[in-house]
Order: C-alpha cells, then structure tokens, then sequence
C-alpha cells in the first residue's frame, strides 16, 4: 500500500479552534507501523479540550491533533515489528515508556513519563494516517466491523473499571451514569457475571438505551429517589460526586466502590467514617492495562454490543460539529469521525 508524505488532520488550536490541515507524515521506525485511520470515536476529554482549551489539569499549550479512540489498516511496517501490512487493528492510545518500574510491574498505565495520544502535546490519531508503536496496535478479530474498532478503546477502558472494581458471579453492581462508559460497564459486569446490573442517570433516553443493552433495572435520579441496599459494587461513571456519595450508601458492609468517571482536583463530603465503620474499599481506575485482548474478545462474541453505542459518524471536515454533537444532543453516546469523509 502507498504511504502518503502528509495527512490531514484535526489540530486544536484553541477553545472552538479546530483546523483541519496537512501535516507532515513521517516514515514508521524498526518498531512501529503506519496505520490508514478508518474511524476515530469522540471521547469526553476531546470535548473538554475543544470547548475550553483543558480537560482536568492539563492544557493545551501548542496546537495539538485530538482523538485517541482509532482503528484503521496497517499500511506500512518497521522491520522490527511482526504486523502484515493490511492487518486491521485498534489502536490502544496510551502504553506507557516500558521501561520504567511501574511499567515493568505491569501498570503501564500509570507510568509516570507515559503519554497518551490526543492528550496535548501529544498528537492525536484523528488523521488520515498515524505513525504508532507496534506494541499499541491490536489486530481486530474477523467479527469486530473495522468502523467499530475505536470503540475498542472505550470497551477498555469498561473492562478495566470492572477488574477495579473485582465484580464477581453472583453480585448487585450499581453503575452511576448512563454515558458511553457508563453503558459500556453495564455490559462488562454482566459478562463477568454480575447477577443485577442498576444504572442511574438523568437522561431517559440514556435510561433507556442501557435497559436494552444489559441493565436489569434503570433509575431517573432527577425524578426518583435512588432506595436501594446491599449492593456488592458500585462502578461511579459520571464524575458528580454526589453520585458517588450517594451510590456509597448503598453498599452492604465489606463492599467496593471504584470511581471510573473523571474526579475533580479536590472533593469534599467524602464519607470517610461510613467508609470505615463498614470497610467499604474505595478505588480508583486510571484508563486501563493489559485490557485490550479482553475488549476484543467481549466485542467479538457479541457478550458487548458496540454498534449500539455508535450514534452519529461525521466526516472529517466535520469534527468540529462531532464534537459538538453530545452537547447539542445528549441523547448521543458514541460520535464516530470517519477521516476518508465516508459515514456509516
């Protein structure tokens, strides 16, 4: 397959700044490949840093391309790397240095020099064509739909939540927040066994989409009181505190909760006493290690429903509305952008 010299790409340059521009394509090294981009999913911390030029504590110091969630063809490899050119795969964003302790131990996730693509100054994957390690890509099973791999990254990011948060066979698990991640938990817990699912939300529409994906009961907290007790695992997906706190008080004695959902730098009101008098464990889960095999194999068996998920496809020159479209209508989970300007 022809390598092109330049790509088009999205670049942020600022708040409501998106460009779409060619940049400069450099050859892959002895360890890496070039993947052709089919699709790229719009992620929550793409919207932050399109609408505000931030997303938590980091900001966008120099134009910077966005997106992590991607999956395209390897059109081209180093000779290091053991890829065919033509293999689909999904790009798995962030793998840390891989040399440091914390990588050696396994939570590469948590290196402390990683980078992630799409989180500035890193460039993202929302171009034609990306130049990644070879150890970040995974070839996608012949099941999983090329234009479906990006949500490979987010399924992961669910599987992950789901390990923290050691849901088991046989448990109640309350998954706060109906969002992508949140829908995407509800599916991953009752693959792992999980015997109820209850999903909270304010959005109906969400509500009712998680009800058809796998929730055995679905709760309008704008509307209703969330009553219920003895759950063994609360998966906080909305990053409101109050959820959290209010997901906590359904624990039974000896349970987990794990926040999934983006905290805030400092958050008060936080149970500690009730915590403590009943050895409620409280963790937390930071994207995700060593999940990708298990997102693929959750997509391609069909225990996952990803096409579900994907409610609007835009074309490049359109990313700016992508981005916008889950502001401008929550009832969107998944935004797709399609760098060849096809939609599906």
């Amino acid at each position: 397959m022809k390598v092109p010299r330049l790509t088009r790409a999205a670049v942020l340059y600022g708040p409501e700044d998106l460009r779409i521009e060619e940049l400069p394509l450099r050859p892959p090294g002895p360890d890496e490949v070039v993947v052709e981009v089919d699709s790229v999913g719009v992620c929550g911390s793409d919207m932050h840093y399109f609408a505000h030029g931030r997303n938590g504590a980091n900001t966008l110091r120099t134009p910077t391309v966005l997106g992590h969630e991607a999956a395209g063809t390897v059109v081209a490899s180093g000779p290091e790397t053991a890829l065919d050119v033509g293999t689909r795969v999904a790009i798995e964003p962030a793998v840390g240095c891989g040399t440091c302790t914390t990588c050696r131990s396994g939570r590469y996730n948590l290196c402390p020099s990683g980078t992630c693509f799409g989180s500035p100054p890193t460039h993202g994957v929302l171009a034609g064509h990306v130049v990644v390690p070879a150890r970040a890509v995974h070839p996608l099973p012949d099941a999983v739909p090329l234009e479906l791999g990006a949500l490979i990254e987010p399924l992961a990011v669910a599987v992950w939540a789901v390990r923290r948060a050691a849901v088991e066979v046989g448990h109640r698990v309350l998954v706060t927040g109906a969002g992508p991640i949140g829908i995407l938990v509800a599916q991953v817990a009752r693959a792992a066994g999980a015997a109820e699912v209850i999903v909270t939300d304010v959005n109906d529409a969400r509500l009712a989409q998680a009800r058809r994906l796998g929730a055995t009961h679905v709760v309008n907290t704008a509307v209703r009181e969330l009553e219920l007790a003895d759950v063994d695992r609360l998966v906080e997906c909305s990053a409101h505190p109050a959820a959290l706190w209010q997901g906590v008080r359904t624990l039974r004695p000896g349970a987990r909760a794990a926040v999934v959902g983006q905290a805030a730098p400092a958050v008060d009101g936080l149970p500690l006493a009730h915590l403590q008098r009943w050895e409620i464990d409280l963790v937390a889960a930071f994207r995700y290690a060593h999940a990708f095999p298990s997102a693929l194999a959750l997509a391609a068996d069909g225990r996952v429903d990803l096409a579900a998920l994907r409610t609007g496809s835009y074309p490049l020159d359109r990313a700016a509305d992508a981005l916008r479209a889950p502001v401008v209508d929550p009832a969107h989970l998944k935004v797709v952008i399609r760098p060849d300007g096809t939609s599906v």
